[in-house]
């Protein structure tokens, strides 16, 4: 059987071209925090996780910053509890660009996402959205789940991949503390 042209395209992004991907996230940094998009960079990989090329399918660029985010620090007065500038992410940020991306195109649905790259500033991920209003996507028969209305705003509800995995449900057993649900088993599962 003959590779098909997906085959060296994933092959290529495991070690893309040094120069190339510098002169990209150089660029990716000086511009807006999300960005839509005309294609996605990683053809290969938008097809896996669900995108086709139809109207109704949008694709945004989301840059992130790294590090453990930090509160601010109270300026006024006596805080001796949660004090602690730092805080750990116990989503992941994959998740936290799916959610912004959904905050920003209210109308559309977060399908799935995946990473560009990184510098020492910043992530950089593609998120693939739909529109569940479109009369291609209502027709079409692989994607028209998304338009039941229990898949509505489901980046917030962790419905999505990267939801699902900070969750802790990639994984199942007897003992796992995060099933049904963290609030089912008083919150000891993060």
């Amino acid at each position: 059987m003959t590779k098909g042209m997906y085959h060296f395209m994933r092959e290529a992004w495991k070690k893309p071209d040094r120069e190339t991907m510098r002169k990209r996230r150089i660029e990716w940094r000086k511009g807006q925090a999300i960005t839509k998009v005309e294609k996605p960079l990683r053809i290969d990989r938008a097809r896996t996780l669900g995108y086709k090329d139809k109207k109704g399918f949008v694709i945004v660029r989301v840059k992130l910053k790294r590090g453990g985010h930090k509160r601010p620090r109270p300026n006024k007065g006596r805080r001796s509890k949660r004090l602690h500038t730092r805080k750990n992410l116990r989503m992941n940020y994959k998740g936290i660009a799916e959610q912004r991306a959904a905050r920003k195109y209210t109308n559309l649905e977060v399908l799935n996402s995946y990473l560009l790259g990184k510098d020492g500033i910043s992530y950089f991920y593609e998120v693939i959205l739909v529109d569940p209003k479109r009369p291609e996507i209502k027709n079409d028969k692989t994607i028209n789940w998304i338009t039941k209305p229990e898949n509505r705003k489901r980046v917030f509800k962790g419905l999505t991949s990267a939801g699902k995995k900070s969750r802790g449900l990639r994984k199942k057993s007897r003992e796992m503390k995060t099933r049904p649900s963290l609030r089912a088993r008083k919150r000891l599962g993060k």
